[in-house]
């Protein structure tokens, strides 16, 4: 069980780091008027969040 919850932790960890680096590419856009419809910044942190609840879990047992 816990491998299930280490490997949830990477893959929303993972999720985090992308979602950063799409919100780096957003804001370093040549056309201003071409604006995204994800919000990037808001998937980071709950992938953030969810990773660390993951990691707890798994550290607990």
């Amino acid at each position: 069980m816990q491998a299930g919850l280490w490997s949830g932790a990477a893959a929303l960890a993972a999720v985090a780091v992308a979602s950063g680096v799409a919100d780096a590419r957003r804001a370093r856009r040549r056309d201003l008027d071409r604006v995204g419809v994800m919000p990037w910044p808001g998937i980071q942190m709950a992938a953030i969040l969810c990773a660390v609840i993951l990691g707890a879990l798994a550290l607990t047992g």
